[in-house]
């Protein structure tokens, strides 16, 4: 039912250009898009909010080409993804895991010190680790459909999630989490 729905909004906004139904369609995706963006981004609400933008509006423009194969979600977060790795190739050059801007420090408020930890964590993992983690562990997502929404192969993507995983637990163990 919820595919169906999606499919009849989609042909109205590509048929028609019918804005209402896009509308529906950012309503109830955007959560989920800005929240994946928000754990790829490691918290910034700004950055998240401008990729989810940019997101939406690749959606609009080609929503012409989506062909039903897939989820119209599976199709969005393959926009997603591509937007994200767009970013990460215009940030490339300037970006240094030691720089101050990469370097959080801790705020004092201690509700917000586990968020921190989880962020700093996840800074831990290189791009596509993070990806496929937070599509698996956050949004619940099967392997098979991150194969899909981030064009790796299933195997690529099984290997992606466990050095990432790895490498999560290593950092939290070594910082006082247990499991």
């Amino acid at each position: 039912m919820k595919q169906n729905n999606d499919l009849s909004l989609v042909s109205q906004v590509a048929e028609f250009h019918d804005r209402t139904a896009f509308d529906r369609l950012v309503v109830k995706y955007q959560s989920s898009i800005r929240r994946f963006f928000l754990h790829q981004t490691l918290g910034d609400v700004q950055l998240s909010d401008d990729l989810a933008q940019d997101t939406f509006v690749k959606a609009y423009v080609n929503i012409s080409k989506f062909r039903g194969q897939a989820a119209f979600s599976t199709w969005l977060y393959r926009i997603a993804c591509n937007v994200l790795y767009d970013y990460h190739r215009r940030l490339r050059p300037t970006a240094d895991i030691d720089s101050t801007d990469a370097i959080r420090t801790n705020s004092v408020n201690t509700d917000d010190n586990m968020r921190l930890d989880v962020y700093d964590a996840l800074r831990r993992l290189g791009d596509k680790e993070r990806t496929c983690v937070t599509l698996q562990l956050i949004d619940g997502y099967p392997i098979d459909q991150i194969a899909e929404i981030t064009g790796m192969a299933v195997g690529t993507v099984k290997s992606h999630l466990f050095r990432g995983k790895e490498k999560l637990t290593m950092f939290l163990k070594k910082n006082g989490y247990n499991r």
